[in-house]
């Protein structure tokens, strides 16, 4: 899967362990013109640039010399990074006929392992703050070397201090330095987990606490799950105090949720007693940093109250790029129904989600907010009272059905809303309105099947595309944080796919704390936060599925395609257990196959090698 943008780390385009032949094989199954790739040399320490472009893939030998890298010529760089990002950046690449060869679609490697302790493009001063602020003594992670190419870092603290031992990549075998060969990291990795390492200071290193990371490649989040899947399953069988897996991340996550506290994350607003009455739940309350304040309102009077927070992508500078924004709010009681369409209004929002029911397990869930066939609702909105008593008309919003169609699993309601006079005239051009309504998701569960949810996605999304300012999307449930959050991160996570491509890094664990620092409590029980990666790999199967046969943006006929037996009822499972315990980019088509011509633009061999760092040298970069 191409994309026009990259969001990779600055050296995935680097593959440590494939031929010039691979290369190729690579390019031209999942690249497009210009797509590129950087390899070690059949040269002992020099690298290959292998780029596709007019349907064949040309191989540029980079020079190494122990102090610089260059391309036989032209500007010098300290590191391989360097030479690559300028390429990139100034596409001065030219054949002797003056023909440009440009770098322009990276393409990702995999990670050299599944295990969760890798953490790949990770500085050694970003280690080092990590597992003083995580982890304890013997907690240790793996890196890319930041020197090195190919190479790796295990760093470990130690006596509450941080060493980083360089790990060789030679010959497809991993060592430290001397000693034993292994076949992967992870072989390397548990065996001086059992056995530990000597610092040549003659300090031993011990390697006991794997510090976890939560970012995956999108293309590698199927054997994440698996991943997941297997320390949850090995953690039930030995009855461990210590969980790992889905059950570890999520318990990660609720220990984190600390961390939201503050002046900045003040929840006074709706504790106030004018607006105490317009919460569903009392204990769940907007932080007042990023409500929505009903500006048309008096905070005096209370009027300027709402339930509802401002959701936006707010960590990852690339992300912010991507437009859709989003209100989380608790699902309207018949005191606020006024309150939320003047919401609607004032942000402009064309789009709103529902993914309650009216009344689940005896209990209401929202009030119904829309009005029936061939009725008008009208809501007044009128300011404080005089000394008599009397209220000053203000306006009035009125609602009117257009169309309603779908049954199960939702149905999409068009309506017509109208801000108004005293005498009913429009003050404004009325503005059309949508509303989904999911209603197969049970309180504090997940949906029987991910793809009927990805089909959901989609047609919103279909829809909102094609609006030129949609506003922002209001989304509730009942109380706004559980069915809500979960919603809401998927779509964050899938948007983020759909512009950078499958190689890209997504982070659920941190987009959902992202998230709950907007809203406190977003996603709510494991179940739900496994249900997001259920439902991200369930698009990408569909995504997959499409570009197979050719037929992008067909439709439903693949959102529907049934989960592994047992993976979806493992989750409802949890959640049922849990239950008891709580009160755009479109995707490019794929890139036909044609046969591969090999050309290698005529430089001279480097008989230039390397050096290695030995066992207790600290490369920190």
């Amino acid at each position: 899967m191409a994309a026009s943008r990259s969001l990779l780390p600055p050296t995935r385009w680097f593959h440590p362990n494939i031929s010039g032949q691979q290369a190729e094989k690579l390019l031209m199954e999942k690249g497009q013109d210009w797509s590129f790739l950087a390899r070690p040399s059949s040269t002992e320490g020099a690298y290959t640039l292998s780029i596709r472009r007019n349907g064949e893939v040309t191989h540029i030998k980079i020079q190494n010399t122990g102090d610089s890298y260059d391309l036989y010529g032209g500007e010098t760089f300290a590191t391989l990074s360097e030479l690559v990002q300028y390429y990139m950046e100034n596409q001065q690449l030219k054949e002797k006929n003056g023909a440009v060869i440009k770098l322009k679609y990276p393409v990702a490697s995999i990670d050299p392992t599944p295990e969760r302790w890798f953490h790949g493009h990770l500085t050694g001063r970003a280690a080092e703050a990590l597992l003083m602020e995580k982890g304890k003594n013997s907690s240790f992670l793996v890196r890319e070397s930041q020197s090195k190419l190919g190479d790796f870092v295990i760093s470990v603290r130690c006596d509450d201090r941080v060493t980083h031992v360089k790990i060789r990549c030679q010959g497809n075998k991993y060592d430290v330095g001397g000693g034993e060969k292994f076949l992967s990291l992870s072989e390397l990795v548990e065996h001086y987990k059992k056995s530990p390492m000597v610092e040549t200071s003659g300090t031993v290193v011990y390697i006991k606490h794997p510090l976890y990371n939560s970012r995956v490649m999108a293309s590698s989040l199927e054997n994440r799950i698996k991943q997941l899947h297997t320390e949850d399953a090995d953690c039930n069988r030995s009855n461990s105090a210590f969980h790992e897996g889905f059950w570890g991340e999520f318990h990660q996550l609720q220990m984190q949720q600390s961390e939201f506290t503050g002046e900045q994350y003040t929840r006074t607003k709706g504790s106030k007693p004018e607006n105490k009455a317009k919460n569903r739940y009392k204990n769940i309350l907007p932080y007042d940093y990023s409500r929505v304040i009903l500006s048309d309102g008096s905070e005096e009077l209370g009027t300027d109250y709402i339930n509802a927070n401002h959701i936006t992508w707010t960590d990852d500078e690339q992300c912010s790029e991507l437009k859709r924004r989003y209100i989380a709010t608790q699902g309207p009681l018949n005191s606020t129904i006024l309150d939320f369409y003047r919401m609607i209004w004032q942000e402009g929002s064309r789009v709103i989600i529902n993914l309650a029911r009216i009344t689940e397990r005896g209990k209401i869930q929202l009030h119904i907010y829309w009005p029936s066939k061939d009725e008008d609702k009208v809501y007044k909105f009128e300011g404080a009272p005089d000394a008599n008593g009397k209220k000053s008309f203000i306006c009035q919003y009125r609602v009117r059905l257009l169309s309603e169609k779908g049954d199960q699993p939702y149905v999409r309601r068009e309506m017509l809303l109208s801000k108004e006079d005293k005498d009913g005239k429009p003050l404004e051009e009325p503005r059309k309105i949508y509303q989904f309504h999911y209603m197969v998701w049970p309180d504090y569960n997940v949906p029987e099947d991910p793809g009927s949810m990805i089909d959901f996605l989609e047609r919103i999304n279909n829809l909102l595309d094609s609006m030129p300012s949609p506003g922002p999307v209001i989304v509730h449930c009942s109380a706004g944080i559980g069915r809500t959050g979960t919603l809401i991160v998927t779509d964050m996570i899938i948007l983020q796919i759909k512009a950078y491509g499958f190689d890209c890094d997504i982070d659920i664990f941190k987009t959902i704390l992202m998230v709950r620092g907007q809203r406190s409590g977003m996603v709510q029980t494991q179940s739900q936060y496994q249900f997001v990666y259920l439902a991200v790999q369930r698009y990408m199967e569909i995504e997959r599925q499409r570009q197979l046969a050719g037929q992008k943006g067909a439709g439903r006929e693949y959102t529907n395609i049934k989960y592994a037996t047992g993976a979806v009822e493992a989750v409802k499972q949890r959640s049922h257990q849990a239950s008891h315990s709580q009160t755009a980019q479109s995707v490019p088509p794929p890139i036909p196959h044609s046969v591969a011509r090999r050309r290698e633009v005529k430089l001279p061999p480097d008989d230039s090698s390397t050096a290695y760092q030995n066992l207790g040298a600290l490369d920190t970069s």
